[in-house]
């Protein structure tokens, strides 16, 4: 890995730094010294989420706080830093300590996201808010205008007590049915329960909340079923 920002990089971020030991110490690695991105990275986070935060506030005027944040998640959570990293091709301007960089850190999810947000943080400082909001906004250009409807993130417990709500039907119970494995290693069997309906749906997770999710999932397909609506607002959620 280069221990130097090399041009390729500061191109691909449109920004020039007046402090250029800013942007090393946001591509240095807790593992390479004590003068690393950590501190940068918890800047860059706040910054990174008031920012995204402001943008779908002015852009989704009809969402609600909770649409709104689950979108601002959706967006902020790693995967969307590791996309960028990799656009920047990160990876090979990062300095890593010697264990690091033998096992691949380089490469490393975690550490590419991180030093995103280390990035973000240090134009605040070197440039201020706006010079850091349009860096912001630039590289999430492609991530805001695809981003999914907000409806779609509401997880299978939310989209389920709304399609009852709807319908002026009775919320469903959940109940814990067995809890099986080690302490460190638990099964949870849990029950979803909407008993105006006589449906009775089981969903078995690593822990509770996972458990209830898979069996209030099974009972929104038990309902699509029943009210024979193919435009029911069903998502696969990934849990």
């Amino acid at each position: 890995m280069n221990n130097t920002a090399g041009p390729r990089l500061l191109k691909s971020l449109g920004y020039s730094f007046n402090d250029q030991e800013l942007l090393m110490d946001a591509l240095t690695h807790r593992s390479a010294s004590s003068n690393n991105n950590e501190r940068l990275e918890f800047l860059g986070d706040s910054i990174l989420n008031f920012v995204i935060a402001a943008e779908l506030f002015t852009h989704y005027p009809d969402s609600s706080e909770g649409d709104l944040s689950r979108l601002r998640a959706s967006l902020v959570k790693k995967e969307g830093l590791v996309l960028i990293a990799r656009d920047l091709n990160l990876g090979e301007y990062l300095t890593l300590g010697s264990g690091e960089m033998k096992s691949g850190g380089h490469r490393r999810d975690s550490i590419q996201a991180d030093a995103v947000e280390a990035i973000f943080g240090a134009v605040y400082l070197d440039g201020g808010f706006e010079s850091c909001q349009q860096l912001i906004l630039q590289l999430y250009q492609k991530q805001l205008k695809n981003a999914p409807d907000p409806a779609t993130l509401k997880d299978p417990k939310t989209q389920l007590q709304e399609l009852l709500q709807g319908r002026k039907l009775p919320l469903p119970s959940y109940e814990i049915l067995d809890v099986s494995g080690k302490s460190h290693q638990q099964i949870f069997q849990v029950s979803c329960l909407i008993d105006e309906l006589s449906i009775v749906t089981e969903g078995k997770a690593s822990s509770r909340r996972k458990a209830e999710q898979k069996a209030a999932l099974k009972a929104i397909d038990e309902l699509k079923a029943m009210f024979k609506s193919p435009n029911l607002p069903v998502r696969e959620v990934k849990l």
